[in-house]
């Protein structure tokens, strides 16, 4: 009996000895940004690494919160690892916020910059991928924040609102980014980010320090993949017209026009989309049936908001209308990318997988000319807490 418990103790104490792996944080340099670029054959990753002093209420000194290390290599894992050479740390991703991927990378495929992300242990997949639209990605990570004194924080928790908030942004992380790449019957997309402004002061602590920064980062458009390569950029209508499509819509401002002349921004707070594929006479189609709701929030023209018709009329032109930029985006894509960012491979494939199977090799051709009939049907639930606007007492 004793030898038993000493053999069990002798066990317990190897399972309690520690990680075989820990490291202590001094040790880490905490990476919450990476960008890729890539020049000739070469990957070029930029890493946003925390300066631990300054984000230390204690013992900061005022200056930057994150510096940013560089280094080159034929891979983005050797790339990623050479920054020890430079670092007096190794750079640990285990609280990556945000992945840049430069417009050019992207057009000649992202892929292989993606392989070392998905595969590395140390990594979460929560976080967002952009792409930096007419700029380079290292060129994003350089640029410093207000409010958020580490620039990756502002860039993620910016698309977070942005996506919850404004139609037209998409909050794409890892893992639903390389599971569109894979996916039969929907292409992936991903938002664009911009920098505004002179990019040489953009690197110094003077562009936080006024009033109105003299360098800005900023989110629009989305990049369109076919495969794993950008082919296409859609402008902010047609990025609305996708979320619209693919039910991202989580709450939005649309403008939409008046009867006479002017315009109302409706207030939407409900919204729901659904994709539904069918086979007719052979051939596939996709009907889109939208419900929306929402308030008045902005009256910029004379009109009785106040009668029943009133609001019935307004109703029509809001569907009329977000038809319009739905049309619009679903030809502008069909014809320009023959890419199909909206997932109508996928409703089909869920409806009919028989004739999926036998046409999927062959959808993009399929995709170019396919018809997609769409129904919205929108109701404006409350029109604020006046009665008419009283722009038109002012103007009387």
């Amino acid at each position: 009996m004793m030898k038993k418990c000493i053999f069990l103790l002798l066990i317990l104490t190897l399972l309690l000895s520690g990680c075989w792996d820990k490291r202590e944080l001094n040790e880490l340099g905490i990476t919450m940004a990476l960008g890729i670029d890539k020049i000739e054959n070469e990957y070029v990753v930029s890493a946003q690494v925390v300066v631990p002093s300054e984000v230390s209420m204690r013992a900061s000194t005022g200056r930057s919160a994150v510096t940013l290390f560089q280094a080159t290599g034929d891979s983005v894992y050797e790339a990623f690892r050479k920054m020890t050479k430079i670092s007096p740390r190794k750079m640990y991703p285990g609280h990556l916020q945000i992945l840049v991927i430069s417009e050019d990378l992207a057009k000649e495929g992202v892929a292989e910059s993606l392989e070392l992300l998905s595969r590395d242990w140390e990594l979460r997949s929560d976080f967002y991928v952009v792409v930096a639209k007419d700029i380079t990605a290292s060129e994003v990570l350089n640029v410093t924040t207000a409010i958020e004194s580490i620039p990756a924080n502002k860039m993620f928790n910016a698309l977070k609102v942005s996506e919850k908030n404004w139609a037209g942004t998409e909050g794409i992380i890892l893992d639903e980014l390389v599971t569109n790449l894979i996916s039969d019957g929907k292409e992936a997309v991903l938002t664009g980010i911009q920098v505004f402004g002179n990019k040489e002061t953009g690197s110094s602590k003077q562009n936080v320090e006024s009033i109105t920064p003299s360098t800005r980062i900023q989110y629009d458009h989305l990049a369109v993949f076919k495969g794993d390569q950008l082919v296409g950029w859609l402008n902010e209508e047609e990025s609305r017209g996708y979320a619209d499509i693919t039910n991202a819509v989580k709450k939005t401002v649309t403008s939409i026009s008046c009867p006479q002349k002017g315009e109302i921004a409706i207030d939407i707070f409900q919204y729901n989309s659904k994709i539904k594929g069918a086979m007719k006479k052979g051939e596939p189609e996709v009907d889109i049936k939208i419900q929306a709701e929402g308030n008045i929030g902005e009256v910029l023209c004379s009109i009785d908001i106040m009668k029943p018709e009133t609001i019935d009329e307004l109703e029509k032109i809001y569907e009329k209308e977000v038809k319009g930029i739905i049309t619009r985006t679903i030809e502008t894509v069909q014809n320009e990318y023959k890419s199909d960012i909206f997932g109508f491979g996928e409703a089909i494939h869920r409806s009919n997988p028989k004739e999926w199977n036998q046409m999927k090799e062959h959808w993009d051709e399929h995709f170019s000319d396919l018809t997609v009939n769409v129904q919205i049907d929108m109701k404006i639930r409350r029109t604020g807490t006046v009665n008419n606007s009283f722009l038109e007492k002012i103007k009387d």
